[in-house]
C-alpha cells in the first residue's frame, strides 16, 4: 500500500492524500479528510517519514533551540521560555509542521543534531552574538533568531524595543513620584539585552534629572530563587527605597518574596514592576504592574519569517522589533496622590 494507491481508492491526488496525512487540513475538506482517513485506517498504512524526507528533501520538522540550559536543568524554571515555546509550538503545527526542541549549552552545540535530522527551518531563542557566525558558516537551513543582537550580521531576528521598555519602566516609576529606585537585573556587561534595558532606564533618569548611582543596581538572574536574594539584599540595605524595577516577572515575583522575608510590604512600603506580563503576574499578591513584550505577537512574526524564508517568498524585513508598553495593575504605589 502506498500514498498513490490510496489517492485512487479514495478518488483525489496523491497531493490531497499528503496533505492529510501531514496534518495541512486547511487545504482538504471536511468529508475529503475523513474518507481519506478511513483508508488508512482500514489499510493499516504507516507512512515513512524519514523515506518521504529523502525523497521530497523535506522532513516538515522546525528546529527550535533554547540555550542556556544545563544538563540538570529544565526550561520549564522560566515561564516566560515555557509561554513562547507553546506559541511556537502552535504557529509551527497550524503550519503542518512539526517542532523539535534542543535545549543547550550553547546555541552552537545544536548543529550537529539540527543538520542530522534534515531540519526544514530554525528557531534560535536568545543567541549570543559571538555564536551567530559560527552558526551562519555551518548552516544553510533558513533560520530566525529570537532576541539576539546582530544587526551588522544580516540575520533575520525578532526581538522586542529593550532601550523603551527599560525607559517605559524607570518613567513609569518617575512618575508615580518615585526617586529612590533600586535596579534589579543580570550583569549589564554580559548581555546584550540587558545593556538596551538598562540604557533605557539610565536615560529617563538623566531626563527627570534623576541620577542613576551603580550602588542602586542589584545583580540578579533572569530566575524565582535570584529575586528572592536580591529581594532581601534590598530590604536589608539600609537604603530607604520606595520602589524596585525588576528586568523579569519571574525575578520580580522572587523580589517581592525577599521585601517580604525583610518585613516589607509591597506596594505600602516598597513598589516593584517587573518586566515580560506574564500569564502569572494576574495571579501574583498584588497582582504586578509590569512591561509588556507582546509575547503572542513576537512568536507569530518569527512564524511568519520563518515560513516566508522556507516558501522562499520575499520578506518586507528581516529584522523586527517588536514594541513594548506598561501594564499596570497593584504593585506599584502612587506617591503624588499622598503630597496632594
Amino acid at each position: 500500500m502506498n500514498l498513490k494507491t490510496i489517492a485512487q481508492k479514495a478518488g483525489v491526488s496523491t497531493a490531497t492524500v499528503s496533505n492529510v496525512i501531514n496534518g495541512n487540513y486547511h487545504k482538504v475538506s471536511r468529508e475529503t479528510i475523513e474518507r481519506v482517513q478511513k483508508i488508512i485506517e482500514e489499510t493499516n498504512y504507516k507512512p515513512n517519514a524519514t523515506a518521504r524526507s529523502l525523497v521530497s528533501k523535506k522532513s516538515n520538522i522546525i528546529g527550535v533551540v533554547l540555550p542556556n540550559i544545563g544538563e540538570n536543568q529544565s526550561f520549564s524554571v522560566n515561564p516566560h521560555y515555557a509561554h513562547l515555546l507553546a506559541l511556537l509550538e502552535q504557529y509551527i503545527r497550524n503550519q503542518g509542521y512539526y517542532m523539535m526542541l534542543r535545549c543547550v549549552q550553547q546555541s552552537k552545540d545544536s548543529i550537529p543534531m539540527l543538520s542530522s535530522w534534515n531540519v526544514d527551518g530554525i528557531v534560535f531563542l536568545g543567541t549570543f552574538r559571538s555564536e551567530v557566525e559560527e552558526i551562519k558558516q555551518r548552516l544553510t537551513i533558513p533560520a530566525v533568531f529570537i532576541d539576539t543582537y546582530a544587526e551588522d550580521m544580516d540575520i533575520a531576528n525578532v526581538g522586542v524595543d529593550d532601550y523603551k521598555g527599560g525607559y517605559l519602566s524607570a518613567q513609569y516609576l518617575l512618575s508615580k513620584g518615585h526617586r529612590k529606585i533600586a535596579f534589579v537585573g543580570p550583569s549589564i556587561e554580559m548581555l546584550d539585552v540587558m545593556q538596551h534595558r538598562y540604557e533605557g532606564f539610565r536615560d529617563a533618569f538623566a531626563e527627570n534629572g534623576v541620577e542613576l548611582e551603580r550602588k542602586h543596581i542589584y545583580i540578579s538572574n533572569t530566575l524565582y530563587d535570584s529575586g528572592v536574594r536580591a529581594g532581601k539584599r534590598i530590604a536589608a540595605s539600609g537604603t530607604d527605597y520606595t520602589a524596585v524595577a525588576v528586568m523579569s516577572d519571574i525575578a520580580a515575583f522572587g523580589v517581592m518574596e525577599g521585601l517580604r522575608i525583610g518585613g516589607k510590604r509591597i506596594p505600602e512600603d516598597i513598589s516593584v514592576i517587573g518586566f515580560d506580563n506574564l500569564l502569572e503576574c494576574q495571579y501574583s499578591y498584588p497582582r504586578l504592574t509590569t512591561i509588556s513584550q507582546n509575547i503572542e505577537q513576537k512568536a507569530e512574526k518569527a512564524g511568519k519569517l520563518l515560513f516566508a524564508m522556507i516558501r522562499k517568498e520575499p520578506t518586507a524585513e528581516s529584522w523586527e522589533k517588536n514594541d513594548v508598553c506598561v501594564v499596570e495593575r497593584n504593585s506599584v504605589r502612587d506617591l503624588n496622590e499622598e503630597m496632594e
